[in-house]
């Protein structure tokens, strides 16, 4: 049996694992499933078709799955699926998906959301995000593994941001922040690679290095942005970043590429 303390409510319906913890105060809806070892600490709320990963903790006054903040959503049993051993602190708000969505919301495993941080309607969050105070998601965004958001951050609708990139406090960030980049302003532009991220990741000197050529060679002013991302393609076929790299470029996007401000090196 799940242990339940006196004072939450359980829905009729609810499913929870042997080893979940519901603290006082706390609300499950008659459509959430709770996987093994996970903790609501208290006062959390888990409405609609919600999934919780197994070691996912979720701290005081959270609110998860309840309705989308979208004039759009017309009552569709969408859903949130959150993967395992995830962070959820104080006051973290996470929405379902939308019929204009694909219907669902998705987080990874092992990621951090610090107080206040929020995930909209169609979200599609990687693995070892960490969203920090305050920051951000409109909805339909996509993040990848190991994306740093800063505090207070907030990214556009439809916005793709690449994996282990980095999104400086307070920035504004309206287009697409490549895989390994670093966006900061209000609105926010590329100042460089993630090189802190990269290192702390094991990337090897080699790999940061042909990262850092290709940046430049993907933001430089001769030709197209298509003609410089194929020339790095064949410059460093047989590098894995580098590809990834070239295939989020390439990828279709409807926000277009966060750039570098003229004359920043990077």
């Amino acid at each position: 049996m799940a242990q339940i303390h006196p004072t939450a409510i359980v829905e009729p319906g609810a499913e929870l694992a042997a080893s979940a913890r519901i603290g006082p105060f706390c609300h499950v809806g008659p459509q959430v499933e709770l996987a093994e070892n996970v903790e609501l600490i208290s006062h959390v709320v888990v409405a609609g078709r919600t999934r919780i990963g197994a070691g996912t903790r979720i701290f005081p006054f959270a609110s998860i799955g309840h309705q989308p903040q979208d004039l759009k959503y017309k009552g569709e049993d969408s859903a949130l699926i959150i993967g395992r051993n995830n962070l959820i602190r104080e006051h973290v708000t996470m929405n379902p998906g939308t019929e204009g969505g694909g219907m669902v919301t998705r987080v990874g495993d092992g990621c951090l959301f610090m107080a206040s941080a929020h995930v909209a309607h169609d979200c599609t969050i990687g693995n070892n995000v960490v969203m920090a105070n305050n920051a951000t998601l409109a909805g339909h965004i996509i993040i990848g593994d190991f994306a740093f958001l800063g505090g207070l951050s907030a990214v556009h609708q439809f916005v793709r941001v690449g994996p282990h990139a980095m999104i400086g406090g307070l920035s504004g960030v309206e287009r697409d922040v490549i895989p390994f980049g670093t966006a900061v302003g209000d609105r926010a532009r590329l100042t460089g690679l993630n090189i802190v991220g990269l290192q702390r990741r094991g990337f090897s000197r080699e790999e940061i290095q042909a990262l850092r050529t290709a940046y430049h060679m993907l933001f430089a002013d001769e030709g197209t942005l298509a003609e410089r991302a194929g020339e790095v393609s064949m410059r460093f076929s047989e590098i894995r970043p580098i590809a990834e790299l070239v295939a989020f470029v390439r990828a279709e996007s409807s926000r277009g590429l966060c750039k570098p401000q003229a004359g920043n090196g990077g």
